[in-house]
């Protein structure tokens, strides 16, 4: 049986994991092995992908405040990722965009579209600032916190009867970012995380997100398919349901310009 190479690390990550939880290891052993669980995460996000899915956010919990129909666009390498969330529905809120950007693990930066205005420019002050008005930051779904320099394993855990592995992910000298530490729990077996809690420098947390619902994606991989994003700060929460999601699309450099931002289109093969 001959094996792709992305095939290949996903086998040996999950192997990785398999011996994290299997048996204790020593203080440098457990380093290394938190560096490639991290670095095989990471890698499993390079590529370009197209997604669409449904945001809702419910505040209180129970009461619809907003609902949405995104479609995202993403290239994402080790030098950088360009990002293009866009609104389909409702109508009223059609063709709503952001762009984001980030070089390496460098301070992001990106632009805001809202018809009919002109598209207008995201400094790093304000990617603290709500996704649509959700319990997410544009800086919480550009953020690749798996490809932070500082990694370790810091214990293993149960959610929804599955035995996780805790990897804690900490910003090294030049990744900036508002968090102080990002705790992930994830599922060794499918190597999909089942929930992430990111604090801040104060060590107060300030967003849990739990995956509801595991899928398999068109490259036959397990894939987080239904989040749910809590701030303990706020009484809302952000329900996303992932309904598609295609990778190794097509995009044109324009499609990650704030011209871009302007047109609606999903790339052809995606359709």
């Amino acid at each position: 049986m001959n094996l792709r190479p992305s095939e290949i690390l996903r086998l040996t990550v999950a192997a990785l994991g398999f011996a994290l939880l299997a048996a204790a290891a020593d203080n440098e052993q457990t380093a290394l092995s938190a560096k490639d669980l991290a670095a095989g995460l990471s890698a499993l996000q390079d590529g370009a992908s197209y997604v669409r899915l449904r945001l809702e956010v419910k505040q209180p919990a129970d009461t619809t405040k907003i609902a949405l129909q995104l479609q995202i666009k993403e290239r994402r390498t080790k030098t950088g990722t360009d990002l293009v969330y866009q609104v389909l529905w409702p109508k009223e809120r059609k063709g709503e965009a952001v762009l984001l950007h980030q070089a390496g693990g460098g301070t992001p930066t990106g632009w805001l579209f809202i018809p009919p205005d002109k598209p207008r420019p995201l400094n790093a002050s304000q990617m603290n600032e709500a996704l649509f008005g959700s319990n997410l930051s544009y800086q919480d779904v550009i953020e690749n916190f798996f490809g932070w320099e500082n990694q370790a394993i810091v214990g293993t855990d149960v959610i929804n009867r599955v035995s996780c592995v805790i990897l804690e992910s900490r910003p090294g000298k030049g990744e900036p970012s508002s968090y102080a530490r990002v705790r992930s729990w994830i599922d060794p077996r499918k190597l999909v995380p089942l929930r992430v809690e990111k604090y801040l420098p104060s060590g107060q947390l300030a967003r849990r997100i739990d995956t509801t619902r595991v899928a398999t994606d068109d490259k036959g991989r397990s894939i987080p398919a239904d989040l749910t994003v809590r701030d303990p700060r706020q009484d809302s929460v952000t329900v996303l349901e992932g309904s598609r999601i295609r990778h190794d699309v097509a995009f044109t450099d324009r499609e990650f310009t704030p011209e871009g931002l302007t047109e609606i289109a999903a790339p052809t093969s995606a359709q």
